[in-house]
């Protein structure tokens, strides 16, 4: 029978699992946000010491999670390979998994706080913590890429479970069927009414997920909340930046974890639009609370910090820079269905922000200079020779006739 953990009996687990004892004196308090999908809880320990104690709710008695496996196996990586390991900003903190119980105990960071409260919280955008996370995850993609070992160990399955190739994150929105309307109110059914309304975004999806290389391990949910600041981050050379929550980690293609770290950032500029009935598009999006050009100088010293750090990349990936403002579009669609099904809504700040995603999977060029506000050459001319680039011929955008209408998005 699986243990459900709970505010009474946390410390007492705690205790048997041989993290604390009674001499410690823990005393459990609860001040993380409720809603999450996992049971979370903070236990404090005498010394300032801090443990988060979580584990994967079950939706029904057939079903066995497995969302932390991944999270213990990226810990067991850092120890049996050093390399990556020494980088300290993906450290891990996993202090103890519990495999039969889906319980996860790590470590928690009190001088730390999420990037995007940081963000909200000052308002302001600092180039260092930007290009320290750039830096940070060039070094993983670098230390892992084309590392036989390092996919092999990925490959670990958890108990009872076969991995026969790892997944592609570059999917689209699923088929609608007939239960969708029970869960999702009016309003938000007209999200998927213009999603179908473009088969040039369907076909665009469905080449990123043709395309789709796996070469190196990727976070595979680089937002903002995965993203820790250290309270001292101007005073500090390194560590100024952690990343967290290892759930998703696997084998796969370093641009999508770029193109949704930048979708996070451009999240920001879509989430203070202006919107109005009589307000055209463009118009919404000067009217920003929060410009884009006030998050530009952070993306691209983002961007920059990762390619100088990684510069090989580019000769595997020349249209790598295309490829990260097209994952940056899937991961904003992403985001719109995701509201939905959390919040049961779709307003007008939405369907500008699916305009948005659109057209950095339709046009990515023009893409490009949304993002970052300047070309790809320019981007890439304090990096690389640009000359010695040559650009790769794009494929044009057209639905596979061995793809299922508008459905099937590659494996």
């Amino acid at each position: 029978m699986v243990l459900s953990l709970s505010s009474q009996n946390v410390i007492q687990y705690l205790q048997d699992a041989g993290l604390c004892s009674s001499e410690d004196g823990a005393s459990k308090e609860s001040e993380l946000p409720d809603g999450s999908k996992n049971f979370n809880l903070l236990v404090n320990l005498v010394g300032n010491g801090k443990l988060l104690v979580k584990q994967e709710r079950q939706n029904n008695h057939d079903e066995t999670p497995h969302e932390f496996f991944n999270e213990w196996l990226f810990h067991q990586l850092l120890q049996q390979f050093p390399v990556i390991g020494n980088i300290s900003a993906i450290a891990s903190l996993v202090v103890h998994f519990d495999e039969d119980n889906s319980i996860l105990v790590r470590n928690y960071l009190s001088d730390y706080q999420e990037l995007g409260d940081f963000y909200q919280k000052t308002d302001i955008f600092p180039d260092e913590i930007a290009q320290a996370i750039g830096t940070t995850l060039a070094a993983l993609h670098r230390a892992t890429f084309n590392r036989r070992e390092y996919r092999d160990f990925m490959t670990t399955a958890p108990k009872g479970q076969f991995r026969y190739h790892f997944y592609n994150p570059a999917q689209g929105i699923g088929s609608i069927t007939p239960e969708i309307f029970g869960i999702i109110p009016t309003e938000g059914l007209k999200f998927y009414t213009l999603y179908q309304r473009y088969e040039s975004l369907e076909s665009a999806i469905a080449d990123l997920a043709y395309e789709w290389n796996p070469c190196c391990l990727t976070h595979n949910d680089l937002n903002l909340t995965n993203i820790l600041v250290h309270s001292r981050w101007q005073k500090l050379d390194n560590c100024l930046v952690r990343l967290i929550d290892w759930e998703a980690c696997a084998w796969g293609d370093p641009a999508f974890d770029l193109g949704t770290l930048l979708a996070s950032y451009l999240q920001i500029w879509l989430s203070s639009l202006v919107v109005d009935s009589s307000l055209e598009l463009e118009e919404s999006l000067r009217l920003a609370v929060t410009p884009l050009e006030i998050l530009q100088p952070s993306i691209l010293a983002l961007i920059r910090s990762y390619l100088n750090a990684f510069p090989m990349i580019l000769e595997y990936r020349r249209d790598l820079i295309l490829r990260v403002v097209q994952f940056a579009g899937l991961a904003l669609i992403h985001q719109i269905q995701d509201k939905i099904k959390c919040r049961k809504n779709f307003d007008n700040i939405d369907i500008c922000a699916l305009q948005v995603a659109k057209n950095l999977l339709t046009m990515p060029e023009q893409g490009v200079l949304t993002v970052f506000g300047i070309t790809e050459s320019e981007i890439l001319r304090p990096v690389v020779k640009v000359d010695n680039l040559q650009e790769p011929e794009r494929e044009k955008q057209l639905v596979r006739l061995y793809y299922e209408k508008t459905r099937l998005r590659g494996c």
